[in-house]
């Protein structure tokens, strides 16, 4: 059996993210273990894999990751994908997290310089052009996660698709009244999902009513909070119209909001009022919630393994990979629990 990082790591008594440090070079290790690793390394014949070796290229072995309110159940568990891959070879990751504009463009311009990492992982926030133009100009590897720009490898779920499949779900049980409580309008996936919620609706024959569509004004998260589910609930309430026998609501942890609300005004899931989500976070089985799932630890190690085939490689072809979510069913839309559908199916 080949030799690994981690046989070296238990041998020489040091982390494997020391041993990937030692054999790429990188400047954060002392002598001394530096000696003692490339001596154990030479000990058991390791022969480095051939990724591994174009690693070892590499000046930094520290990518940056501009990420808008990582406190957020969805970029936990997505950051936890790229941390786990990130420290398997060896890399360290420097985390930016951002609540305006002015910031994303501050973290933007501190990746620009050359050196200082490896490449950038933009989460969740457009791209302004002109960074979009620099990162181009300097050729420093960039990635975008759940967003997108024709000029860079995008990673990303296909909200719209996603969305139809909630509501047409929805319309399969019989529902033809339909509201939505979405999350801030300036957030990408946000306006994708209202846009594709009054197509899916007109698309078979149904008319939207607007007053039935409540978007959060919470700039916390973009409006993807329980504080903000809560707060757009009690809005709709506030609206004196007739209750929707169902809502789809733009995130799990809004929908946990949406349902305490619902609750306040003897409202009960799903005998009174029918609720699909989106993400499938982990609390989202606690709450038995109809949702649609997105694969957010893939994603996270998919941009990594993205960005470092850039690195690698800066004159491949762009790529856009687009997941389609999957449907999983629970008790809050009055179905069978723990039932998995896909578009395919």
């Amino acid at each position: 059996m080949a030799v690994t990082i981690y046989d070296i790591a238990r041998e020489a008594n040091v982390g494997i993210g020391t041993v990937s440090r030692v054999l790429n070079n990188s400047p954060k290790v002392t002598s001394e273990t530096r000696d003692r690793v490339i001596k154990v390394a030479k000990r058991l014949n390791y022969q480095p894999h051939a990724f591994a070796q174009a690693l070892a290229r590499k000046r930094s072995s520290t990518l940056s990751a501009i990420i808008p309110f990582f406190t957020d159940y969805f970029f936990i568990q997505v950051l936890q994908g790229v941390q786990e891959t990130l420290t398997s070879l060896g890399y360290d990751l420097i985390i930016h997290g951002t609540n305006t504009q002015e910031h994303v463009e501050e973290y933007l311009q501190k990746s620009l310089r050359k050196g200082r990492t490896d490449g950038t992982l933009l989460f969740s926030l457009e791209l302004p052009q002109r960074y979009a133009d620099e990162f181009l100009e300097k050729k420093i590897p960039l990635v975008l996660v759940d967003t997108y720009h024709p000029s860079f490898d995008s990673i990303r779920t296909n909200n719209f698709e996603g969305t139809r499949i909630a509501i047409e779900h929805l319309l399969s049980l019989g529902h033809t009244n339909i509201g939505m409580i979405n999350a801030n309008l300036q957030s990408s996936p946000a306006r994708e999902r209202l846009q594709s919620f009054k197509e899916t609706l007109q698309k078979h024959g149904l008319e939207v009513n607007e007053k039935n569509i409540v978007n959060s004004r919470n700039i916390k998260s973009h409006g993807f909070t329980r504080e903000s589910g809560f707060d757009c609930m009690q809005e709709f309430y506030s609206r004196n119209v007739k209750m929707p026998t169902a809502f789809f609501v733009s995130s799990d942890v809004q929908a946990i909001g949406v349902i305490g609300a619902l609750k306040e005004h003897q409202f009960h899931v799903p005998n009174d009022v029918s609720i699909i989500s989106f993400d499938d976070i982990e609390l989202a089985d606690h709450f038995d919630l109809t949702t649609m799932r997105q694969p957010m630890y893939e994603m996270g190690e998919l941009a990594v393994k993205k960005i470092l085939q850039r690195i690698e490689n800066p004159a491949a072809p762009i790529s856009l990979i687009n997941f389609t979510p999957e449907l999983i069913v629970r008790a809050s839309c009055g179905a069978n629990k723990n039932y998995i559908f896909s578009a395919s199916n």
